[in-house]
Formats: C-alpha cells, structure tokens, sequence
C-alpha cells in the first residue's frame, strides 16, 4: 500500500499528451483550445451610434435647448448594414439607428428623445447641447485587431463560442478528446428498468462514469458490464487496450473470490504501478500502463468509484487534454471530520459562503456504499491522516465539483 502523494506522483510520470484537430463551430462546445484565438479586426470595426438618434457636429448643438432649439438639415440615414456614403456638413446631420455607422463628418449622437425627430420638410430641431463623442461607439474600444481573445488552452463554453463566431472563425483547432473505455464487473449487475431478482443489483456506476466523463470533455468509445467471466473479460480489455488512452473499471480489483480483473491486466502485458492506496474510500485501486493507455481500477463501491474518478482520474483526463492543474480550495469545517489513522480521507461534502469565508461540512452517510450522500453535496472534502477528527473552526482542502458552485 502506497501513499496518495507518492501515487499521485507515479501517474504524473506517465499521462501522455494528445494530439489536436480541427472542428467546425457547431461542435466545439467543451472542447479545449489548441491555439491563440485572436481578434481579426478590432470591435467596433467602426464608429457607430450606442442610440437611435442623428448624428451630428457637437459644435453645431452649441446653445441648444428646449426653448432654443438648433434647427439641422438632415442630408442622409445611417442603419446597421446600410451605412451612409455622404459627409455631414456645417448645419446638418443624419438619422443614425444604433448600431449603424457614424456618417464622416459627424462627430456625437443626439437621442431621438431630445430632438423633434424625423420632419418629411428635411429639418431636425435639436433641444439639447451635447459634446464631441457623446453616445458613440469608437473603433476599436472594446478590442484591438490582433489582441487575444481567448488563449490556448480554455475550455470553451458558450461565451467563447458567440466570440468565435463574432470574430468569424467557422472552425478551430483544439485538442483531440481522451477515448475512454469504461467497464463493471459482476453477475449480479444489471440494467436499470428491468426487474430486480434476489441478490442482484442496478448498474449506477457506468452511468455515472459516462456522464463524467462527457463532463470532462471525453469520449466513451467502449461501455459494458462483465459477467464473472474471465475469457469475457480478456476479451473486452484486449480491444479497450488497442483503442484507447484510458481504461476505467468499476470493481474487481479487490480480493474476492471474482476479482480478477487486475490478474487479467496482467496477462495482457499491463504494466502494474501499483494496487493499493492509502486512502478512504478505494484502497483496492489499480494503475498500470500499456504502452501509452493508462488503466484505472477502482472499486465498485459506487461513493468509492464516484470519488475515485473525481479524484484520480478527472484530473488525468484534463491534464491529458492541456488544462492546468486546478488548485484546491481551503474552508473553515462547519463541524466535526473524521480523520483516519494511516489513511487520506475523502468525503462528499457542503460548501458555502459565511462572511466572506468559505464555510463546509461533510455528508452525514459516510458509508462507500451510501450514493446518496452526493445528492446534496457540491464539492469532496479531503483530509490527510491523523490520530484524531478534525474539530469544528479548523481548515480542510475542498475540491469543489466544477458543474456546482459555492453557495
């Protein structure tokens, strides 16, 4: 049995970097960057008008008022899309609608609010004095051209996608998604929505490894549960060793009678790192390597296979991927946490915010079989070994789900 530092540091050793490709727009949603994305044009690409209204020369509103108002020919109509081509000149101006070019010559916008609006004789009255720039969107005063908008490596969400599409990029390279093969073990095992007999169970593991792994950014190209079967299971690690970059089991790397999962490994060359680890939840996980796939075996237990994927593997996959390291959190325990003697100590957890502090407490169910003890939690809260609980006022690491948010 090894320690979680010393584990943790045996797979950095071999996490392999992927390659990128290029994708259209419509499917880079959670994808991560491979390149610089930098602005092809400034923003605004032109001056143009932040109201409905008419442009003008501020100094010929010099004076204006409402019982005074200036009178200006209007020479021509500015729109977005339809920009005008005539130059305002000393006593004139254009209707401008926001968004739409500011016509040369012009210098400021005055709303319509403040003007007698649009006359069929050809003349605005202006009852308001306004000033050089007054509601006009400069060149290039949000972005430069050639700044960058959003660095390699982010992960792009909504906000990166309408950025790339605004600067007019129809595709991107980013880097290639982890091919996951994902995997339960066990007889007893069977899909939900058919009936429960006695002594079996739901498959929940697979599940949840898939929708993490989708969360991560990965692609599950291999899914399915193993009966106690040997020649079976040689045959379903056989193809997931030639095809993908991460193996995932959810049991059988234990020591019961069925457990041969890691034997199986084995004869099919995986290179063992090492078995056990000292921690609590998952002591039995496995890590080997097979050329350049990195094979996890974690529990079957479901709070030990949920937080071991948090923990061991998520964090693996977006190293893989180019994403840095995230750093954990620090907060204040709420109550008591029970510390493990020889033990790292995880536990689904609450966390919030308290004056300014990030405040938490650790799930009630601490049983590696109780899955509802993430229903409410938002992060894993996470302690080294000790003789004796942690108490109420003092620190703890958190490692917050990265789809909650710190309440």
């Amino acid at each position: 049995m090894i320690s979680v530092k010393e584990a943790k540091s045996i797979i950095q050793k071999h996490i392999p970097q992927l390659g990128t490709e290029t994708v259209s727009l419509n499917k880079v949603g959670n994808r991560v960057l491979a390149q610089d994305i930098t602005a092809k044009f400034p923003m605004p690409r032109f001056d143009n008008s932040a109201m409905d209204g008419f442009a003008v020369r501020a100094s010929d509103t010099k004076g204006a008022s409402q019982m005074n108002p200036v009178t200006l020919k209007m020479v021509s109509v500015s729109s977005a899309g339809s920009p005008s081509d005539v130059t305002v000149g000393l006593g004139e101006c254009a209707q401008c609608m926001t968004g739409g070019k500011l016509p040369d010559g012009a210098d400021a916008v005055v709303m319509v609010e403040n003007t007698s609006g649009f006359s069929v004789r050809g003349s605005v009255r202006v009852f308001l004095e306004t000033h050089r720039g007054k509601h006009v969107r400069k060149i290039g005063e949000e972005i430069q051209e050639g700044e960058v908008l959003i660095p390699n490596g982010t992960r792009i969400t909504p906000g990166e996608i309408g950025t790339l599409a605004t600067f007019g990029y129809g595709e991107v390279s980013v880097i290639k998604k982890p091919k996951l093969a994902i995997f339960g073990t066990g007889d007893e095992l069977i899909e939900p929505g058919n009936k429960l007999m006695h002594g079996q169970i739901y498959n929940s593991n697979l599940y949840m490894f898939a929708e993490l792994a989708e969360r991560v950014g990965a692609d599950v190209i291999i899914r399915n549960v193993i009966k106690d079967d040997r020649e079976s299971l040689r045959s379903f690690l056989s193809e997931a060793l030639k095809s993908c970059d991460v193996v995932v089991s959810s049991g059988g790397v234990s020591m019961g009678r069925f457990d041969y999962v890691r034997e199986v490994f084995m004869e099919l060359g995986v290179r063992e790192h090492f078995w056990k680890v000292a921690q609590k939840p998952g002591k039995p996980m496995f890590f080997g390597t097979d050329e350049t796939t990195l094979i996890f075996g974690l529990p079957g237990n479901p709070v030990s296979s949920y937080i071991g994927f948090m923990e061991w593997v998520w964090p693996v996959l977006e190293t893989m991927m180019g994403i840095p390291e995230q750093k954990f959190l620090t907060g204040i325990l709420k109550e008591s946490f029970p510390r493990e003697k020889v033990k790292y100590r995880f536990l689904f957890g609450k966390a919030w915010m308290e004056a300014g502090t990030i405040m938490c407490k650790s799930s009630a169910k601490t049983g590696s079989h109780m899955l509802s003890s993430s229903l409410e939690a938002n992060c894993i809260l996470i302690s080294e070994n000790g003789d004796s609980p942690l108490q109420p006022g003092e620190e703890i690491r958190i490692n917050i789900l990265p789809w909650k948010t710190i309440g």
